[in-house]
């Protein structure tokens, strides 16, 4: 097969490196949006808010509120992390900087830009997920050595949101589009995916919504891994799901890279 019919082509990893280069200068920074704060989230809420949580009518099957808030934490920063990786930055290097025009120059084509992006995404959130994920078993709040396969579990979730957030940002000629996406995608999912609290508590229709987005079944599968209560139907059904918003989401970015670059 030929270098650049290959799904990793040199082109792609060229991306990447560029991307990984750039990275070295604010990588410290980064740890703060990326590590640090869910962190002091899941300390405020599991430690304070849990207390009480468990003190009173508690979660079904005893589980203890860190438990069940931290792998949710894990799956929501996924989100919120390839989400954001996948907005001012595309925008940016297609309008402002220029500097995927300055790629296309080279034998490089679309593909390649779009898979060395979404690899730099992966390389952000699966070494985020890895850092809390450490933070999570420090706490105590992992019931399971399944809690390991959370990590994929939560690179999954993140690559489920960069992959259609992607699409979206080439298709924007400026950046108000990103403050609607947050408000009313991004933050209603991150409260009403069952992050902090089951979603059979909603009403049902707003319990069918949750349903759909690909956050619950990021949440679900990381939650069901570190608790150790996941079975293999439901872990199948969550992965399928997650892979085909990524799957679809890079079809459209494609497209929309295309259009956008090239046509």
């Amino acid at each position: 097969m030929a270098a650049r019919d290959a799904i990793i082509s040199p082109g792609a990893l060229a991306v990447a490196e560029q991307r990984l280069t750039a990275y070295r200068h604010f990588w410290r920074s980064s740890l703060v949006s990326s590590v640090l704060e869910p962190a002091l989230f899941l300390a405020a809420m599991g430690l304070t808010l849990g207390v009480l949580v468990d003190r009173g009518t508690g979660l079904p099957d005893g589980v203890a509120y860190l438990s069940f808030l931290a792998p949710g934490l894990l799956a929501a920063a996924a989100m919120q992390l390839g989400s954001f990786e996948s907005t001012y930055p595309v925008l940016g290097a297609i309008k402002w900087q220029k500097t995927y025009e300055a790629v296309l120059a080279t034998p490089a084509g679309v593909r390649d830009l779009l898979v060395g992006h979404l690899l730099y995404v992966a390389f952000r959130v699966g070494t985020s997920a890895a850092l809390f994920l450490g933070v999570l078993v420090l706490f105590g709040a992992a019931d399971s050595l399944l809690v390991l396969l959370a990590l994929p579990a939560a690179l999954l979730t993140g690559m489920a949101f960069a992959a259609p957030v992607t699409a979206f940002s080439a298709t924007l000629e400026n950046d108000p589009g990103f403050a609607a996406l947050q408000r009313f995608g991004i933050l209603p999912m991150f409260l009403f995916s069952g992050t902090f609290f089951p979603v059979a508590q909603l009403p049902a229709f707003f319990e069918a919504v949750a349903y759909a987005t690909p956050l619950w079944h990021g949440v679900s599968l990381a939650r069901g891994l570190a608790l150790g209560t996941i079975e293999a139907g439901p872990a199948l059904l969550h992965v399928g799901y997650l892979l085909l918003w990524s799957v679809v989401g890079a079809a459209l970015a494609v497209r929309t890279f295309t259009r956008r670059l090239v046509t």
